[in-house]
């Protein structure tokens, strides 16, 4: 197929987002599946996992920030041929990666009644997921380490190494849930435990996979330890200037998420239930977007770092025009077809199976503003190094906006939950505008590399 010149990034764009988007439909299909396959044990099984993964959300975004902040600089070192600082930014991530997880990992196996506590006062979904926090928390540091390289790998446009490790991770989980949490094939049923060591399994298995292909093949991110351990102080502020607005943003913005999800568990278990089958399939009708969005920001670093800052703008404005008219088909799809029917796939209450249709039409309504978010914000503001103000129009709808309505309308107006699931859209709309308005004034495109920039080799594909 043949695109219009003002289009002619697309295709490139597509190689790189479709693995990209595979990988987050895969593993969002994994949480489906794991909610689907726990829901038939009951709602407080469901509970007990959408809270005990509210703590793996948390860390997951952490990482997003770190890996996401690295990919700023690693994306535009690629444009350039720079293969060390490609490695120095790997090596600087992923000793800001590793020391985050420790801390969560000690958190998760040392105080699970104490963080399932701040969410639920229901004794019973507490006493369910302390061993599942537990078990999934020792995964941690595997999680970490595999994010972080995947971002690198992505950053120099290999997006196929991450989806394979994940078809990978999710193939055993899915088999290991199976087999684990209703004792097929010989073993014991261990339920929402079952479902914690398959996942521990799963996420050493991929780490293990993306290590061995990358020190075999001895590409761009294959660092050795002492690359990976080196001290540079300059450029290590010169990292933090630049990522730490974006891992900041990705633990305000998982907070704040996290926050919602504390009002539905303060509202009712079944108010909780319908709020993590609803986010769960939203998040798999935005894999698409989040593939594309990444992508975005890969392809505007790699412009940029090539010296090409007006071909960067350009399409930063062109994925404006096209991304809102895509996710509107994508909401009109949910609203008629998935929400009348992802209910009837859970083992839970017809009042709870209304909820979640409510829910999934209120997301079909904003799609197109949370699908062009994504790309405002992860793809073409971090992509173009605009990490500061992409931190203010993320966190400040979202805590100023979002958060307070949200709160107020649940815990203390008791408002029905519908409402309430609305008041967290809203910030929404806002942040859409704010963005739109910052990409097209174009002062969104630097070079963060300029201060420091030596050509080593040249990109080899």
């Amino acid at each position: 197929m043949k695109f219009p010149q003002h289009l002619s990034f697309v295709p490139g764009l597509l190689r790189l987002a479709m693995p990209i988007a595979a990988q987050a439909l895969m593993m969002t299909v994994l949480n489906l599946v794991d909610t689907v396959m726990v829901g038939r044990l009951g709602e407080v099984e469901i509970a007990a996992i959408a809270l005990g993964n509210q703590i793996l959300f948390l860390l997951m975004l952490f990482l997003l920030g770190v890996g996401s902040g690295g990919a700023v600089f690693a994306a535009q070192y690629w444009g350039k041929g720079d293969v060390a600082g490609v490695r120095k930014a790997l090596g600087v991530s992923l000793r800001v990666a590793l020391t985050g997880a420790l801390l969560f990992s000690t958190a998760a196996i040392a105080a699970p009644r104490l963080l399932l506590s701040a969410f639920t006062e229901d004794a019973r979904v507490i006493t369910v997921g302390i061993p599942y926090l537990r078990i999934v928390g020792s995964s941690y540091l595997f999680t970490a380490a595999s994010a972080t390289f995947a971002h690198s790998l992505r950053s120099i446009g290999d997006t196929r190494l991450p989806m394979y490790a994940s078809i990978l991770s999710i193939s055993v989980n899915i088999v290991g849930n199976y087999v684990l949490i209703f004792g097929a094939l010989g073993m014991p049923a261990l339920g929402v435990t079952g479902a914690a060591i398959s996942t521990a399994i799963a996420r050493s298995l991929e780490l293990g996979l993306i290590l061995t292909i990358v020190y075999r093949r001895r590409g761009p991110i294959a660092a050795s330890p002492a690359e990976l351990l080196r001290r540079d102080p300059v450029f290590a502020r010169r990292y933090l200037a630049r990522s730490a607005p974006v891992i900041v943003n990705e633990v305000l913005w998982s907070l704040g998420f996290v926050m919602y999800a504390l009002v539905f568990g303060r509202m009712g278990t079944a108010y909780l239930a319908a709020y993590n089958i609803a986010d769960t399939v939203g998040r798999l009708m935005l894999v698409f977007f989040i593939g594309t969005g990444q992508a975005s920001a890969v392809l505007i670093g790699n412009t940029i770092g090539r010296g090409e800052p007006a071909e960067a703008e350009r399409i930063g404005r062109t994925l404006l025009r096209l991304v809102p008219a895509v996710s509107a088909a994508a909401g009109v799809f949910v609203f008629l077809v998935v929400a009348p029917l992802v209910p009837e796939l859970f083992a839970i209450p017809e009042s709870t199976r209304l909820l979640v249709r409510q829910f999934l039409r209120l997301f079909s309504v904003l799609l197109v503003a949370k699908a062009g978010n994504i790309h405002v914000i992860v793809g073409i503001l971090r992509g173009g190094g605009d990490t500061r103000y992409s931190l203010a129009i993320d966190i400040l709808p979202l805590w100023l906006l979002g958060v307070p309505l949200t709160v107020v309308a649940g815990l203390v107006l008791g408002l029905p939950a519908p409402l309430v699931y609305g008041c967290l859209m809203l910030e929404e709309g806002v942040r859409f505008l704010l963005g739109w308005a910052r990409v097209h004034s174009g002062r969104w495109v630097t070079d963060v590399t300029s201060e420091q920039v030596a050509i080593i080799n040249p990109p080899n594909g």
